[in-house]
């Protein structure tokens, strides 16, 4: 089979078998550290928080860190404190200078950026343990506390909490330096892949539980949910090519023009951002309910019940709009369009009937607006599926966060990542890649 072939090859390049081995013990390391209890907890005595994260706000944060959150685990906060201090720096970085500099150096501009990321996580993840740990004494019983000096629990376990949090940034990075793919990004896809199978399963179990069980229902949800991922992918992968013929200044004056050949293209993605714009939106949208929560005014209860449902209009109007601001801030940061424009005039290239320099880099931002909008709506659209799931087909909520939503689009966007770096090696060593055969390439001399 191709496939079998396929793995084969895999299996035939040293480092890329390296690579996957290393990214494969370390996920495993973290999904074992998920299932750590806090010191001073008494695991029989959960069933509480359990019970409180299995729907709202907490119930995708408990999908997020892999059930960890629900195990009151080392790893209860999982990889958002990181993720949360990596969009402050980046929303930082519009207004302070300094920050703005550092972007501009380089390698060591980015060393010194993640710096301040890391050291930001921390001051996160101090403020975060005590709200969980309080959140821990005001859901699970006496009982649930081995530790009677009350003082001592909170230290300790806010201490743990952040240890936590700073190990699986560490296995992140390391993923990402020694293994294959994004190591951050990987360990969320983990945890939320490590609730699916669960999921699924309570919803077949409700679905065809009592008399005249709906089966052809589960059948037609798994139809939509992978015209879904199928959605989700081309979304992914989807690109808009810009033209481009090359130059160069001939012995007579003149210039000889498609040195490289005619069919040169600049891959412009439709949507360029991933699936950052949906982290940033969600994690943004924990803080309404936050503070809202903080006031017992009717208005701010008001506020907060609407902002705790997921599924509810307001919420999902309020994420969808979030998701397009951020995919249009995300893009403007990672897609420079000026360095393409001075890079295409230094090779010698130009984009037919557009001036090189200043206009290319006019036009490429002017087509990089054009097709952003579309790619951000459809995004939103996909974001805020899984309510549609709930509201019109009935789908039991902790499944219909599959449909769609972060959960989904993690998973496609992480895993067509990390399927593209894993084909670069297998085509950079003359092997078809992994949507191809499986057999040998001839190697180019």
């Amino acid at each position: 089979m191709k496939l079998i072939d396929t793995i084969k090859n895999i299996w035939k390049i040293e480092e890329l078998k390296n690579r996957i081995l290393v990214t494969l013990g370390l996920l495993l390391v973290y999904r074992f550290g998920a299932q750590i209890v806090l010191p001073g907890v008494d695991a029989a005595e959960l069933a509480n928080l359990g019970t409180q994260t299995q729907d709202g706000l907490l119930g995708l944060l408990n999908a997020f860190t892999g059930g960890a959150f629900a195990n009151a685990s080392v790893f209860a906060l999982g990889i958002m404190p990181y993720i949360s201090a990596s969009i402050v720096v980046q929303l930082m970085g519009i207004a302070i200078p300094y920050l703005q500099k550092l972007q501009k150096e380089g390698e060591s501009g980015r060393k010194k950026i993640n710096q301040i990321t890391r050291w930001l996580t921390i001051a996160i993840t101090l403020v975060q343990g005590p709200g969980y740990i309080y959140n821990l004494f005001a859901t699970l019983p006496p009982a649930a506390f081995v530790l009677e000096n009350q003082t001592v629990f909170v230290v300790s376990s806010v201490i743990v909490l952040t240890t936590g949090c700073i190990f699986a940034m560490w296995l992140g990075e390391k993923i990402t330096d020694k293994g294959i793919g994004n190591g951050i990004s990987l360990l969320i896809m983990v945890g939320i892949i490590a609730t699916l199978p669960q999921s699924f399963v309570q919803n077949f179990i409700s679905r065809t539980s009592g008399e005249g069980g709906d089966i052809i229902m589960v059948l037609i949800e798994l139809v939509i949910w992978f015209v879904i991922i199928l959605a989700s992918v081309l979304l992914v992968m989807a690109v808009r090519q810009i033209p481009v013929q090359y130059a160069r200044r001939t012995a007579g004056g003149g210039y000889e023009k498609n040195v490289f050949g005619s069919r040169q293209y600049i891959p412009l993605k439709l949507n360029a951002s991933g699936v950052m714009p949906i982290i940033f939106a969600q994690a943004i949208m924990f803080i309404p309910a936050a503070v809202a929560g903080l006031s017992e005014s009717e208005t701010s209860q008001g506020i907060a019940a609407a902002f705790s449902d997921i599924f509810g209009f307001w919420y999902n109007l309020v994420f969808a709009l979030l998701i397009i601001v951020f995919t249009y801030f995300y893009t403007a940061i990672t897609v420079p369009t000026n360095k393409m424009a001075d890079d295409l005039k230094r090779s010698g290239g130009f984009i037919p009937g557009i001036r090189p320099g200043g206009e290319t880099a006019e036009y490429l931002d002017k087509i990089m607006s054009q097709i952003t909008l579309p790619g951000s709506i459809f995004l939103a659209l996909i974001a805020v599926f899984p309510a549609i799931a709930v509201k019109v087909l009935g789908v039991q909520q902790g499944w219909a966060l599959f449909f769609g939503g972060t959960s989904l689009l993690i998973m496609v966007g992480v895993a067509i990542d990390t399927m593209q770096q894993v084909n670069s090696y297998l085509l950079n060593r003359h092997y078809d890649g992994l949507m191809k055969t499986g057999k040998n390439r001839k190697a180019v001399a």
